[in-house]
């Protein structure tokens, strides 16, 4: 039978208040960890609902700004892709070099005949120069359909629909061989979408806002123009 001595009654309490101690340790530690996971379960929900409130509004910006906008929609597929070239024509071309030899004088200083029509090489030329923005409608920035569309309106008096690749709409389709001044041209861009549209003056010329140069005059016949151009356009 073991005796138990004042000493061994005095260890024992002692080992009993440490076990106390570590059991409070421990549940001490439970509890912080408890609060503290419960903290961060807070916190991500709340961030789960301001990123979702955030997406929200972002959303529905979009939805009121740009589903008005058709150029913004159908441009993200038939955007103008950046072209470098170096256009015939790229800024207004003054009023002393624009008489020919033969006394005509035409707005581009281009050779001109009888049957020009005189105010649709004034409006392009008061254009050249006028950068490229997309979706821009003004003389700050434009783009290639608002720049042939408010030519024909101005010129012509008509209404085109507002992208290159709608305006196909407007037009009864041409072979290169039968273009004359005033037809529209329609080329396609690295994934065989419509997306670029200029006005044929003559000569192989046709004026148009090109990504590179802003409205400017350029060659069909140039390599990348003519391996891009997909058809001519006869407004109805």
């Amino acid at each position: 039978m073991k005796i138990q001595t004042k000493d061994n009654m005095a260890d024992k309490i002692i080992d009993n208040k440490k076990d106390i101690r570590k059991g409070k340790h421990h549940l001490s530690f439970r509890s912080l960890s408890l609060h503290f996971t419960t903290f961060h379960y807070i916190a991500i929900l709340i961030l789960f609902f301001s990123f979702t409130f955030t997406s929200c509004e972002t959303l529905r910006n979009f939805m009121a700004r740009d589903l008005e906008d058709e150029d913004f929609i159908i441009g993200q597929l038939y955007a103008d892709e950046l072209v470098k070239e170096t256009p015939v024509i790229a800024v207004p071309v003054q009023a002393e070099k624009r008489r020919q030899a033969d006394g005509c004088d035409n707005a581009l200083g281009l050779k001109c005949d009888d049957d020009d029509n005189a105010k649709l090489y004034e409006t392009v030329n008061s254009w050249l120069g006028v950068p490229y923005k997309y979706g821009g409608t003004d003389r700050s920035g434009i783009d290639c359909s608002a720049f042939v569309g408010l030519v024909y309106r101005e010129v012509y008096g008509i209404t085109l629909h507002r992208t290159a690749n709608d305006m196909l709409r407007d037009v009864r389709l041409i072979g290169r061989p039968q273009l004359k001044e005033g037809d529209l041209l329609f080329f396609t861009n690295s994934k065989g979408k419509v997306s670029h549209v200029g006005i044929y003056l003559k000569d192989e010329l046709f004026a148009h806002s090109s990504t590179s140069n802003g409205v400017s005059v350029s060659k069909l016949d140039s390599k990348y123009w003519s391996e891009h151009f997909y058809k001519g356009g006869r407004v109805k």
